[in-house]
């Protein structure tokens, strides 16, 4: 049987000496820390360009998929590794995050969307940064 994501996340982790806190943690060096991370996610979002390159190349439509699954499934990866450093608590930040957006729909009960597809928001959406701050402040010290 497979570990939960999150546990195989705190193995691997463990595994490549990388930093995992169970409370929040922000290490003084967090700034050099963010750049960092942000330098290796601008590496996997710049594989886009090679995917959509795949469109012209004759690629087949088995071979997009592959290539789709396997960046959205790294940014994934690098993203909770991240939140394991730092020792926020994703899922539940996730959750919070995922009732926010369903707050979004219009006054209608209907979605509402710009021209990229993205969600917009409705006459009822909450942010999530309020509850997002009351999680994590139950487990967080000033100290951190």
């Amino acid at each position: 049987m497979t570990r939960p994501f999150p546990e195989r996340i705190a193995a691997m982790n463990a595994m490549y000496r990388l930093a995992a806190h169970d409370s929040p943690v922000i290490p003084a060096d967090f700034a050099d820390r963010l750049t960092k991370f942000k330098a290796t996610l601008m590496e996997e979002v710049h594989e886009i360009d090679d995917i959509v390159a795949m469109a012209g190349s004759g690629a087949s439509k088995l071979e997009v998929a592959v290539a789709i699954a396997d960046l959205l499934g790294d940014v994934i990866v690098y993203c909770r590794s991240e939140a394991l450093k730092y020792g926020l608590p994703l899922e539940d930040v996730l959750n919070i995050i995922m009732d926010s957006n369903e707050s979004k729909l219009g006054a209608d009960g209907n979605p509402i969307y710009d021209q990229n597809g993205k969600f917009l928001k409705g006459p009822n959406y909450w942010k999530p940064e309020p509850k997002i701050r009351e999680l994590l402040s139950k487990s967080m010290t000033n100290d951190c």
